[in-house]
C-alpha cells in the first residue's frame, strides 16, 4: 500500500510552481517576453566569474577523486573551516570548522536544524508571512508548526501575538530575515527584543529554546535597511544558509548549518547533523561545488538589479493605490490586494498575463507576492500592463 500522507500532498502542490508552469505554457503560446511572470524566486543574474573560474580550475587541475569523490559526512574539512573563517571575519563571530555542516541549500540545512532540536510532538513557531514550504519541512519531522500572526503595519515581529502563542512545548522559533515573501529585514531593535523574550522564556520553562535563522537572502539588503546578523543577538541560534541567491547558484544546491559557538551543545550539533543525514538520505553535497564555493565565500553576484527592480515596482504600486511595506532586501514585494480575496485578484491579473502569487499559503490572506528577479527592462514593460489591469478591473482606485 502506498503512503496515504504523500498521496494527499499531491492535492496541495505548490501554488508558486503551478503558476510558474502556467507562465511557461502561456509563454510558449504568445512569447515569454509578453508574459510578466512574477511567480518564482529564481535568481536572474549570473554567478560571479570567479566561481566559474574556480570550478574550471578544479576540474582541469585537481585530483579527480578529490573533486568527484564522496566528501566526509559533515562536508569537506577545508571548506567548513573556510566558511567559519568567513563568518568570523564578516560578523565578528568565533566559529570553528566543528560548528559548520555543509548541506544541500537552505532547505537541507533547515531539515537538519529542525531535527537537531525537536522531537515528535514538539512545537516550532514561525512568523507570518512565511515561506509555504516550511509546513512540510517541519511537519514531516514529527514536530508541529504553529504560525504567529503578523504585524501588517511593518511585518516586523508581532510580539503580543508571540506572547500568546508560546508555551512549554515550543522548542524552536524560526525566523527568516530578510523575509520571503515580504522583503522586510528584521531590525536590530526587533532582534534584541526577540532575544530578550526567548531568554526570559527559557528561564520560565526550564529548557532551551533554539532560534533557527533561515538566511538565504542575507546578502540581498538594500540601501538604508537595518539587517544585522541574527546569531550576534542570541546564543542558542542555528543559522541555515544557502548560496543560491548570493552567488546565483540555486541548481548547485549548496549551503550550510552554522551553530553559534555559544549555543548549548555547540560542539556536537554539527556532528549530529551527520547522523541525521543517515536517516533522511542526505549525504553530502557535491565535492566540486563545495570546493569551488570555498574560493568565493566573500563574493556575490551583481545583486544591484534587485534594488532597481524593487524601487520601480514600489513606486508604481504606491502610485496606483496599493498598500505595501517597502522591502529592505530579497527580490520580493508583498502588496495588499485591491480586494479581500487575494486569489481572486491574482486570477484577474492572469487575464493581463501578469502572473502574481496569492498570499493565502504565506499565512496572510488578502495580499500577493511579486518575485522581481527578472530583467529590469521587463519590469518596466510590465508597469503599463499593471496600470491597465488596475484601471479596468478596479476603476476609481489609484491615479
Amino acid at each position: 500500500m502506498i503512503n496515504e500522507n504523500y498521496r494527499q500532498m499531491l492535492q496541495g502542490k505548490s501554488i508558486i510552481r503551478q503558476l510558474s508552469e502556467y507562465a511557461a505554457q502561456r509563454g510558449s503560446e504568445i512569447g515569454y517576453d509578453q508574459v510578466f511572470d512574477y511567480s518564482l524566486g529564481n535568481p536572474s543574474v549570473p554567478c560571479p566569474g570567479e566561481y566559474t573560474d574556480a570550478l574550471v580550475r578544479l576540474l582541469e587541475e585537481e585530483d579527480p577523486m578529490a573533486v568527484h569523490g564522496y566528501s566526509p559526512s559533515l562536508g569537506i574539512e577545508s571548506v567548513r573551516k573556510a566558511v567559519a573563517d568567513s563568518l568570523n571575519r564578516r560578523f565578528g563571530m568565533e566559529y570553528e570548522a566543528k560548528h559548520i555542516f555543509m548541506a544541500s541549500g537552505a532547505a537541507g540545512a533547515l531539515a537538519h536544524g529542525f531535527r537537531c532540536v525537536t522531537r515528535p510532538g514538539d512545537e516550532i513557531l514561525v512568523f507570518a508571512p512565511y515561506f509555504p514550504e516550511y509546513s512540510p519541512y517541519i511537519n514531516q519531522t514529527g514536530a508541529v508548526m504553529r504560525v504567529v500572526p503578523p504585524d501588517t503595519d511593518s511585518f516586523q515581529i508581532h510580539f503580543g501575538a508571540l506572547e500568546e502563542m508560546i508555551n512549554e512545548k515550543v522548542m524552536a522559533v524560526l525566523v527568516n530575515t530578510p523575509n520571503n515573501p515580504s522583503g522586510v529585514a528584521y531590525s536590530k531593535e526587533t532582534l534584541c527584543r526577540l532575544a530578550d523574550f526567548l531568554e526570559r522564556k527559557q528561564r520560565e520553562y526550564g529548557h532551551d529554546i533554539f532560534l533557527i535563522s533561515d538566511e538565504p537572502y542575507r546578502e540581498i539588503v538594500f540601501e538604508g535597511a537595518d539587517s544585522p546578523y541574527v546569531s550576534k543577538f542570541y546564543d542558542n541560534t542555528i543559522s541555515c544558509y544557502s548560496f543560491s541567491k548570493s552567488l546565483s547558484l540555486p541548481g548547485e544546491r549548496i549551503g550550510y548549518v552554522a551553530v553559534n559557538p555559544r549555543c548549548k551543545d555547540a560542539d556536537i550539533i554539527a556532528a549530529m547533523c551527520g547522523q541525521i543525514s543517515r536517516g533522511i538520505g542526505h549525504n553530502c553535497p557535491p565535492s566540486s561545488v563545495q570546493l569551488a564555493v570555498a574560493e568565493v565565500l566573500d563574493k556575490t553576484s551583481d545583486l544591484s538589479v534587485y534594488e532597481r527592480n524593487m524601487n520601480l515596482l514600489y513606486d508604481a504600486l504606491t502610485r496606483l493605490g496599493f498598500q505595501v511595506v517597502k522591502p529592505g532586501g530579497t527580490f520580493y514585494i508583498f502588496p495588499r490586494a485591491l480586494e479581500e480575496d487575494g486569489a481572486a485578484f491574482c486570477m484577474k491579473a492572469k487575464k493581463y498575463d501578469l502572473i502574481l502569487v496569492p498570499s493565502d499559503n504565506f499565512g496572510v490572506p488578502g495580499y500577493f507576492r511579486m518575485a522581481y528577479c527578472i530583467d529590469t527592462e521587463k519590469v518596466q514593460r510590465s508597469i503599463p500592463v499593471l496600470e491597465r489591469f488596475v484601471r479596468e478591473e478596479y476603476p476609481g482606485i489609484g491615479r
